[in-house]
């Protein structure tokens, strides 16, 4: 399905991340990046694949003020999620390097979610939203390799310290269970059935 009826439209994409970017683009799609500062802290009572619409969902309202009748707009938040005895633990974006190889080390050899939230919002069907996840599998790789590959790919921007595209992807994801592009921090074939929605909707 062609989305004929987005042509026109302002695609707006509230991301800076270049990886999400292409990936709105590989959809025939060409937006543009306009972001809002906002809080990304998420109740304490949240936990899990939650967080992550959670925080899509704020990112979405922010818009809504200033939403115009051609506007589309699409946001979303990745979290990596830790299993523990009793859940889940949250890693966001590591503070700083040593944060960032200490993250990696947890991450070696075990299983952990990626969950993405995604959405897309306009003035006429307000927020759609959903949350995709997937389960990877690191093998081990130690302490010199964590601190190499943070010294030089520098993943402070990405949640959980490591990108699945780069090096430590490459090299260590040996399994996943899902969808590698959310794992890059957009499930596209979310997004796309969702713009699909829209299309279909602004056709009526």
């Amino acid at each position: 399905m062609i989305l004929q009826n987005l042509e026109g439209r302002r695609i707006i994409l509230a991301s800076k991340s270049p990886r999400r970017l292409e990936l709105v683009r590989g959809l025939g799609l060409q937006p543009e990046v306009v972001v809002r500062d906002i809080d990304e802290s998420w109740p304490a009572a949240l936990a899990g694949p939650d967080v992550a619409a959670h925080v899509t969902r704020k990112k979405a309202e922010a818009f809504l003020p200033e939403l115009g009748p051609q506007d589309v707009v699409i946001t979303g938040d990745t979290v990596v999620l830790l299993p523990t005895a009793t859940g889940y633990r949250v890693l966001e974006k590591p503070a700083d390097r040593a944060h960032a190889i200490a993250m990696l080390l947890e991450l070696q050899g075990r299983t952990h979610v990626v969950a993405s939230g995604v959405a897309v919002t306009t003035l006429r069907a307000g927020i759609a939203l959903e949350v995709d996840t997937c389960e990877v599998t690191f093998s081990p790789f130690g302490e010199a390799t964590a601190a190499h590959y943070v010294d030089t790919c520098a993943p402070f921007d990405k949640a959980g310290a490591y990108g699945v595209q780069d090096f430590m992807g490459l090299a260590h994801a040996v399994r996943l269970n899902g969808s590698f592009y959310t794992v890059m921090g957009l499930p596209t074939h979310v997004l796309y059935r969702l713009l699909a929605a829209v299309d279909a909707d602004l056709a009526r």
